[in-house]
């Protein structure tokens, strides 16, 4: 059993059906496929077949088999040679060409022979993908009342440029000038609307429910519940964007199809903002509502022990353009000068006894010129702090604590400059986010426990120093290699070859819904 998205539920796994139990009651998966992939029974003899005819009675058969074969083999390579295949899009559409047409005639030739073509221009093997049309209350509706988002200010601002927010051009000075305009003032609660945005113009995207694989609910729940979370609003008031999607979406015949194991949704916030048990606690029940139990979510924490929870990277100001952005960026943090071995970019939580980020604090002081704090105190290092850029890409290393909750933006961040993260709670990073880093965890970071810390046995510069140059060189190389999967491309149709999170992202969650269809039992 996988764990249920229930209060109350335990954390079990799911069970795989063994080759025994599959042989009791059904044909082996190996002959399934076979059936499946191999199309020349209709053409061997199959006696169910309308092709069916006995070699044996017919003289020549394999010769004109043979003949048969070669000749459509001939008509495709010619017909492949000339026509140009393309594929251009129109809000997700795929504009049919007389190619296209011209193609798919073949390929029914083929299938009338019992074979099967495969088009250069589908490349889509996982699947297609539904996007639902929702009510405009669940999203664009929810952008229009920008003002309103939250209880101190506008949000209009962070939600422009299709939601990376206003350019960073402050940044100048420090990145390279060309790679300026990849930078942006991006708020880390924006996922929601960059991956709309993003599957909405996605090369697999069908507009014909009946042939996807994946069903995407474009529903803004983070930005929706944002303005409730503080200032005493009620349970219903957080519950009620959510109960109504679910109302709505109940309705549709391929929820009820499937009781929502091949729909997806992203939801802006971490998982507990989610997650709220009684009336009077933090946040929505959203995930706890019976409708949201079997439908994957894409949060930018999750629940470890929730097996519909994925975890994303935060967005962070870094939104290349092009492959050669990535590159560009990659070799300036492979070449950048690190004069300070560790740093920390936070702030202390007065109210928190022994609280673990002041005792970082102290030790960076104590270092002395070994270490540099950013204090980000009072939100001051929100989304373009010129400061926390300069520290990251300056030191070799950068503590990671748990933040409010277990993670926090500022790991991105650290690892987009091309700094090592040093992490005291694996949760922050190990249990959260593996589709996007490496499964060696020490290739990439350091973990220090963080009761050693607490009880004096461990000094973080001791630790660090212990380090050589070349273990340095190692893991910044792959922290660098992984940037790629950490950003959001700038283009909405994604770069034109290096996968970004969100190619990372659909290309797990399509993997997943593939992966499901093997379980022997899936609950309704």
């Amino acid at each position: 059993m996988l764990p249920v998205s229930d209060r109350l539920s335990s954390p079990e796994h799911h069970h795989k059906k063994t080759a025994a139990a599959a042989a009791a009651t059904a044909p082996s998966k190996e002959l399934l496929l076979h059936n499946r992939k191999t199309s020349f029974g209709s053409l061997t003899g199959s006696p169910h077949s309308p092709y069916s005819f006995s070699l044996g009675q017919h003289r020549g058969g394999r010769t004109f088999l043979f003949l048969v074969f070669i000749s459509l083999q001939i008509v495709l390579f010619f017909s492949a040679r000339s026509l140009p295949f393309s594929l251009s899009s129109n809000h997700g559409n795929r504009r049919f060409s007389s190619a296209d047409a011209s193609t798919d005639a073949l390929a029914s030739s083929f299938a009338a022979a019992g074979l099967r073509a495969s088009s250069k221009h589908d490349n889509c093997d996982s699947g297609r993908i539904y996007v639902y049309e929702l009510p405009n209350f669940f999203n664009t509706e929810i952008l229009d009342q920008c003002d309103n988002l939250n209880p101190w200010s506008s949000s209009c601002e962070s939600l422009v440029s299709k939601g990376f927010g206003p350019p960073a051009k402050h940044v100048a000075g420090i990145v390279p000038k060309g790679l300026v305009p990849a930078w942006f003032r991006t708020d880390q609660f924006v996922t929601e609307v960059i991956f709309h945005n993003r599957i909405m113009k996605h090369k697999c995207r069908t507009m014909e429910p009946g042939s996807a694989a994946a069903f995407y609910i474009p529903f803004y729940a983070g930005l929706a519940v944002g303005k409730y979370l503080w200032l005493n609003h009620s349970a219903e008031d957080r519950d009620r964007h959510c109960r109504m999607m679910l109302d709505w979406l109940k309705e549709q015949e391929y929820y009820r199809n499937s009781s929502g194991w091949n729909h997806f949704v992203t939801m802006g916030r971490i998982t507990w903002d989610f997650r709220r048990s009684r009336n009077e606690d933090w946040g929505s029940s959203c995930i706890y509502m019976g409708g949201m139990r079997n439908i994957t979510r894409l949060l930018i924490e999750r629940n470890p022990w929730d097996y519909f929870d994925v975890g994303v990277p935060y967005p962070t100001g870094f939104h290349p353009r092009s492959d050669s952005d990535v590159v560009a960026w990659q070799d300036f943090v492979r070449t950048r000068q690190r004069d300070t071995l560790f740093c920390f970019a936070g702030g202390t939580r007065s109210k928190i006894k022994n609280d673990f980020r002041g005792l970082l604090l102290d030790q960076c002081r104590n270092a002395s010129e070994a270490c540099q704090a950013v204090n980000c105190a009072a939100g001051r290092c929100s989304n373009d702090t010129l400061a926390v850029l300069r520290t990251f890409l300056g030191s070799k290393f950068c503590l990671q604590p748990r933040g409010d909750s277990f993670t926090r933006r500022s790991l991105f961040d650290c690892m987009v400059a091309g700094s090592i993260p040093v992490l005291f709670w694996r949760r922050s990073a190990y249990y959260q986010y593996e589709w996007f880093l490496p499964s060696e965890t020490d290739s990439y970071s350091v973990f220090i426990d963080r009761n050693e810390v607490k009880a004096g046995n461990k000094s973080i510069k001791e630790v660090l120093e212990g380090y050589s140059d070349e273990d340095v060189r190692r893991m910044r190389e792959k922290v660098i290699e992984y940037i790629p999967r950490l950003v959001y491309a700038l283009p909405e149709q994604g770069l034109e070859s290096t996968k970004d999170a969100f190619d990372i992202a659909i290309e797990g969650v399509m993997r997943r819904f593939r992966e499901q269809e093997d379980w022997e039992y899936k609950w309704r």
